[in-house]
């Protein structure tokens, strides 16, 4: 788990958006982008390369 103050503080590296934290993926979405970083090892990933598209379904929170 994250802390919550450093998620807070966190933003998309792209759009500078608001993140959310997926507790069972350990990823941190950007819904305006359409992206998840990974969280490896308490450690959020916030690099476009390392980031993943997200499916249709996650983009409309389903």
């Amino acid at each position: 788990m994250l802390d919550p103050k450093l998620l807070d503080i966190l933003a998309c590296p792209l759009c500078k958006s608001a993140v959310q934290y997926d507790t069972e993926k350990n990823e941190l979405l950007c819904k305006a982008d359409g992206l998840a970083f990974p969280v490896r090892d308490g450690i959020p990933v916030m690099l476009e390369s390392q980031a993943r598209s997200l499916t249709t379904d996650e983009r409309l929170d389903k």
